[in-house]
């Protein structure tokens, strides 16, 4: 993939852009494979990425000035870079941002200028769904600008007619935090619809979701599919998220309960349930509290962030009598820890899917059979 700020040396997030894609991909299964030498997998072909227009979401900080915003990165010196015309984002991101830009300048939302730690707005983080519906956050630093946005948000409105739904995030702190707790919803909708894999999900401003849509559904379908082949009676969705697993796991007569730690993403997943019919049941918790309190199911997903579920939760699945376990992991090097805390579950097929095409990152999934 050609990419002009890559070429001008603004940008080098794309660490791999200069090596051929079947390269790319055929490296990063030899890296988790050999991850996971020491066990026998049966891995399935990789999943592949389209190589540009795939990321549905942006991650913008907001730099420049009031007059003249750049909308992207920022440097060594924390002044603003602007990547408006990312070639990674999807097609309605990457009209969205250009007439963002404008807004900010309209508005009066003066950047924040990380250096001297004054300023309103950090960031932009804007979402697109299946469909082409946007989601816009605003992170700032306090309420100081939330009235102008209120009062030119119908012109944007206007401007962006796919969007769908506007909140402002309030991150006051000067630290490293991409967001704060508390969010102020702006427009009557508070959550984007996401139709993946024949799922149709829910995503509030503060939830999770896979950031390449189509490889996601390729991971839920796969995991789907694992799950039905062993047919069991009751499952666990572990850091469920907006409950995609645990949807594309329910079943007649199949027990499925879905945990999450963040209260928007149980919230979205309970509504989702409902609307479909889903005989799911979500309960807010921290994942390895949950599990030390509850009897075990016959089979557990597992889908934690890049640390992975670290020993606690590992040794509880070792010692459980949890049959199966489908780990989907952001992160092979916590996978093969996490793998070596349960020597009883054994991975014997897996699968590497392209979530981050460019970078060196990836997500594998893998199915986990208890043996002796």
């Amino acid at each position: 993939m050609q990419c002009d700020y890559y070429d001008a040396g603004v940008c080098r997030s794309c660490t791999l852009i200069e090596q051929p894609y079947d390269e790319q991909l055929a490296d990063k299964q030899a890296h988790v494979a050999g991850l996971l030498a020491a066990y026998d997998v049966d891995w399935l072909e990789p999943v592949r990425s389209r190589h540009a227009g795939f990321r549905n979401k942006a991650k913008m900080v907001v730099g420049g000035t009031v007059e003249h915003p750049s909308v992207g990165i920022l440097d060594v010196d924390g002044a603003g870079v602007d990547l408006r015309g990312c070639r990674l984002h999807t097609p309605g991101i990457g009209l969205a941002l250009p007439v963002l830009a404008g807004f900010v300048t309209t508005a009066g939302l003066t950047p924040y200028d990380v250096p001297r730690r004054r300023g309103e707005l950090k960031h932009l983080l804007v979402t697109e769904s299946p469909d082409g519906a946007l989601m816009l956050r605003f992170v700032l630093r306090s309420e100081e600008a939330v009235a102008r946005i209120r009062k030119h948000l119908p012109a944007l409105l206007v401007a962006l007619p796919d969007l769908r739904v506007v909140s402002v995030n309030l991150q006051p702190e000067h630290k490293a935090v991409l967001e704060g707790e508390r969010e102020i919803v702006l427009t009557p909708t508070d959550a984007l619809e996401m139709h993946v894999a024949g799922l149709r999900l829910l995503l509030r401003p503060q939830s999770f979701f896979q950031t390449n849509t189509e490889v996601a559904a390729a991971l839920y379908r796969q995991v789907q599919e694992w799950v039905e082949q062993v047919a069991p009676a009751s499952v666990w969705d572990l850091y469920c998220g907006v409950g995609g697993f645990a949807l594309a796991c329910a079943g007649p007569g199949r027990r499925v309960i879905g945990v999450e730690v963040l209260t928007e993403a149980v919230a979205s997943a309970r509504i989702a349930a409902e609307r479909v019919g889903r005989d799911v049941r979500f309960v807010c918790a921290d994942a390895t509290a949950f599990a030390r309190g509850t009897p075990a199911p016959e089979l557990v997903v597992v889908n934690p962030p890049r640390r992975g579920i670290g020993v606690e939760l590992a040794t509880w699945l070792e010692t459980s009598p949890v049959r199966h376990v489908v780990y989907s992991s952001c992160h092979a090097e916590s996978l093969a820890l996490d793998l070596a805390a349960m020597p009883t579950l054994r991975p014997t097929r897996g699968r590497l899917l392209d979530m981050f095409p460019q970078t060196r990152h990836h997500e594998v999934v893998v199915l986990l059979e208890r043996c002796g």
